[in-house]
C-alpha cells in the first residue's frame, strides 16, 4: 500500500496537494471503464424528509455531493483550493469597493442536459425559489443577504443588503445551483431522486424501498464549464456498512472507499497493501454538543460551562477516533484563518471536576442534573455511538449529571432537532467553503443552520457583519477571535474534535488526490485509470 499524506496550506486553511506517492500505474485498456465508488453515506425519502436531493431543501454534506456533480454553480472553488472561480459563468466579479454588488456573466451556449438553454433568469429562479420556499432544513440562510437580483442578456447582477465578502463562496454551494424551472416547481419541493441540472454529470438513481442503494453519473454531452473530466462513468454503490463496503473493495467490486471508520482505517495502515493507495489529508470536518437554550434543561450557562469543564477531548479522541482525529477547543477549527483555542484558554488543559461543581452552585443548580443527549444513529458513521457512551461516562463519572442518550435514525433525528425537540444534541459540520465565517454565522447568525434560539447581539449585529466587510479575511482574525472568546463564555455548541479525510482506492485509479477535498467534497470528475497524471 502507498500512503500520501496531503497537508495544509497557511492561507484559509485551503488544500495544497504535497503527495508522498501520487498514485501507482494500471492498465490503460481499462480507461473507459465505470469507477465504482463505495460510501457507507445514506439517503432515503421519507414524509418528514421527502427531498433529498433538491436544493431547496438539502444542507448535508453527502446530498451536495451528488448536487456537486450535477449541478452547476455560477462560482466554484478551484482544483486544490483558493478563491472561487467562475464556473458557469465565464466572469464573475464586485463591481463596487464595499463588496454589496457582485455581477456574473454565463458562459455562451450554456444547456442543461436535456439540451435546453440556461439563461440568467434561470440562474434567477433558481436562486429565488430556495429562499421563497425557506425550507427549515435547507441552506437559505446562506442566501437571505441578497436584496434584489437583476438580469440582462446573459448577466445576473446580485445587489446585497450589507457587505458580504464571502458571496462568491456561497454561489459555489449547491444552495445557489442552477436548475431547470421546467422540473422544480417555483414554491414545491421536488421529492424523491431525481435531479436536473447543467454540471458534468447525468445522474441516474438505484432506488428500493424509498432507498437509494447507487447511482450512476455519466458524462453529460452538453456541460460547458470550468472543470476538466477524466472520465466516462462513475457508479456510486451505497453500503449499509463499513463491513460491507470493505467486502466489495477487497473483491475488486469497489474502486474507491469514501467514508471509513477509523478501524478500516487502521487496518490499512498497520497492514500495507501493494494494490491500495491510502490518501490521508487534513480535515474540516468538527463535531459537537448543540444546545436548545430555550430548553428547560439547558437554558441554565452554568449546565453548559459545567460540561465544557467535565468532557475530556483527548480521552474521547483517543477511545473512539485514535490517530483519525484531534481535539477541538474552538467552532473554528485548525487549519482556517482566526482559529484560537478559545474553550481551552477558558476551561483549561484538563478537565475540572471541582471547577464544574462551583459553576453549579454559585448557580443555584441541583445535582446531579439528568441530560438526554441525542444523536444519530446512521448519519455520521458507527462510531457515533461509541462516542457518546463515552460522553456519558464522562458526565456520569463527575457525579454532577445523570446522564440519557438516545440514538435516532438521520430522516427522524434531523427534523425533530430543527423543530427543536432537542435540549442536547450532537452534530457534524463540514464546511460550505473554507473560511472562519462559516464555521460561526450557521450556527450564531439570523436563520442559523440548527435553528438555535441562542442570539447574542454583539455577535449577530456588530461582529458577523464586520468580519463580512474585510475583503483581506486575514484582517478579520482579530474579530472571529472575539466571536470564539464569547461562544466559550456562554456556550450555545460545545465543540468536540476535529476529524481528518482518508480515502482508500486501488493503485489503477489515478486522480484521488484531488477527488476528495478537505471539507469532504467529491469530485468525481477527477477520478480516472492507468498513470498518474498531476
Amino acid at each position: 500500500m502507498k500512503h500520501k499524506t496531503l497537508v495544509l496550506s497557511a492561507a484559509v486553511g485551503l488544500l495544497a496537494p504535497v503527495l508522498a506517492g501520487c498514485g501507482g500505474s494500471g492498465d490503460s485498456s481499462d480507461a473507459g471503464k465505470a469507477i465504482v465508488v463505495g460510501t457507507t453515506d445514506q439517503f432515503v425519502a421519507t414524509k418528514a424528509a421527502p427531498a433529498p436531493f433538491d436544493p431547496a431543501y438539502t444542507y448535508d454534506t453527502s446530498a451536495w455531493n451528488v448536487l456537486h456533480q450535477t449541478i452547476q454553480t455560477l462560482t466554484h472553488v478551484p482544483r486544490g483550493g483558493g478563491e472561487p472561480v467562475p464556473e458557469a459563468a465565464n466572469r464573475c466579479l464586485f463591481t463596487d469597493h464595499q463588496s454589496q454588488t457582485y455581477r456574473c456573466t454565463l458562459r455562451p451556449d450554456l444547456k442543461f442536459a436535456n439540451g435546453d438553454p440556461v439563461t440568467a433568469e434561470d440562474v434567477k429562479y433558481s436562486i429565488e425559489r430556495v429562499v421563497n420556499i425557506h425550507d427549515p432544513n435547507s441552506a437559505y440562510g446562506l442566501l437571505t443577504n441578497i436584496g434584489k437580483i437583476d438580469t440582462s442578456g446573459r448577466t445576473v447582477e446580485f445587489h446585497l443588503k450589507s457587505p458580504d465578502a464571502t458571496f462568491p463562496y456561497k454561489l459555489a454551494t449547491p444552495a445557489a445551483g442552477i436548475v431547470d424551472p421546467k422540473q422544480y416547481a417555483p414554491k414545491k419541493l421536488r421529492d424523491g431522486f431525481q435531479i436536473d441540472g447543467s454540471g458534468p454529470y447525468v445522474f441516474k438513481a438505484k432506488v428500493e424501498n424509498n432507498t437509494l442503494v447507487g447511482a450512476t453519473f455519466t458524462k453529460n454531452p452538453n456541460y460547458i464549464g470550468d472543470v476538466k473530466i477524466k472520465n466516462d462513468k462513475v457508479q456510486m454503490d451505497m453500503f449499509k456498512d463499513a463491513s460491507a463496503m470493505s467486502a466489495a473493495f477487497d473483491k475488486d467490486d469497489v474502486d474507491v472507499m469514501l467514508r471509513m471508520t477509523p478501524d478500516q482505517i487502521k487496518d490499512l495502515t498497520d497492514n500495507p497493501r501493494k494494490d491500495v493507495n491510502l490518501t490521508e489529508m487534513p480535515g474540516l470536518e468538527i463535531r459537537y454538543l448543540g444546545f436548545d437554550t430555550d430548553s428547560p434543561v439547558a437554558k441554565n450557562k452554568a449546565v453548559r460551562q459545567a460540561m465544557a469543564y467535565v468532557v475530556d477531548r483527548d480521552a474521547l479522541v483517543d477511545k473512539v477516533y485514535g490517530a483519525t482525529a484531534t481535539p477541538l477547543y474552538s467552532l473554528i477549527p485548525a487549519g482556517i484563518t482566526g482559529h484560537t483555542n478559545s474553550f481551552f484558554n477558558q476551561y483549561g488543559a484538563q478537565p475540572s471536576v471541582k471547577s464544574a461543581a462551583s459553576t453549579l452552585e454559585k448557580a443555584g443548580v441541583h445535582t446531579p442534573v439528568k441530560l438526554t443527549l441525542n444523536y444519530t444513529t446512521d448519519h455520521y458513521g458507527a462510531p457515533t455511538a461509541k462516542e457518546f457512551e463515552t460522553l456519558r461516562s464522562q458526565l456520569d463519572d463527575s457525579k454532577l449529571f445523570d446522564v440519557t442518550i438516545k440514538g435516532t435514525p438521520w430522516d427522524t433525528f434531523r427534523p425533530d432537532q430543527t423543530k427543536g425537540d432537542y435540549a442536547i444534541y450532537g452534530m457534524g459540520w463540514f464546511p460550505d467553503f473554507p473560511d472562519p465565517d462559516n464555521f460561526t454565522a450557521p450556527f450564531l447568525d439570523k436563520d442559523n443552520f440548527l435553528g438555535s434560539p441562542y442570539d447574542n447581539p454583539k455577535i449577530r449585529n456588530e461582529w458577523i457583519p464586520e468580519s463580512r466587510r474585510k475583503a483581506d479575511r486575514g484582517s478579520a482574525a482579530e474579530v472571529f477571535g472575539d466571536i470564539q472568546n464569547q461562544v466559550a463564555a456562554d456556550v450555545p455548541i460545545l465543540p468536540l474534535w476535529q476529524g481528518k479525510q482518508y480515502v482508500a482506492a486501488h493503485t489503477d485509479v489515478t486522480g484521488v488526490e484531488w477527488a476528495v477535498d478537505s471539507a469532504t467534497n467529491y469530485y468525481l470528475w477527477e477520478l480516472g485509470r492507468g498513470s498518474s497524471t498531476n
